[in-house]
């Protein structure tokens, strides 16, 4: 699939993967539910859930390591100033660095561009958060998080899932 498939594809699931409401125990559900695949499946990745003034929920799986809390710190500062979801953003910038171009002025150590952060949109509010999952290769940290999403909201993910990159 063309990454501007993709890319209008990662649009739709932005617009409808939107909450009525969201607070602590819709995040330790949700964050539960991703740990319990995680569990399931041997994952080996951190989830933290978070709003813009707090963290709501963490985890980390056997497996992860040391890096992936600092790929999602930036992963969730990527989302909390764009406002999208960050495997969107690296299909827009196309940039194999990982680093937005200069011009930007944002810092490697603060930003990168590697999928797995999601914004957490509730209606009549806008973005007030995001969830970000860190440890498999990007385009599936999108998809745990994407397939969580549409499990909790009810949500038919065959409609909103991307194809593997094998297809």
């Amino acid at each position: 699939m063309a990454a501007a498939d993709d890319i209008a594809l990662i649009r739709k699931q932005e617009e409808t993967l939107v909450f009525p409401a969201f607070d602590e125990a819709i995040a330790f559900k949700i964050g539960s539910a991703i740990r319990q695949r995680a569990i399931a499946e041997n994952l080996p990745i951190i989830v933290d859930i978070r709003l813009w003034d707090r963290p709501l929920f963490y985890a980390a799986m056997p497996g992860s390591n040391a890096s992936n809390p600092d790929w999602a710190r930036r992963k969730i500062n990527v989302v909390k100033r764009f406002l999208r979801s960050t495997y969107r953003m690296v299909l827009e910038q196309q940039r194999p660095d990982r680093a937005f171009k200069i011009g930007e002025g944002l810092d490697i150590s603060e930003y990168v561009l590697a999928g797995g952060g999601f914004p957490v949109t509730v209606k009549g509010a806008g973005v007030i958060g995001v969830i970000a999952v860190s440890g498999l290769p990007e385009r599936e940290d999108h998809g745990v998080v994407v397939d969580a999403l549409c499990d909790h909201l009810g949500v038919d993910k065959r409609g909103l899932a991307l194809a593997s990159e094998a297809e």
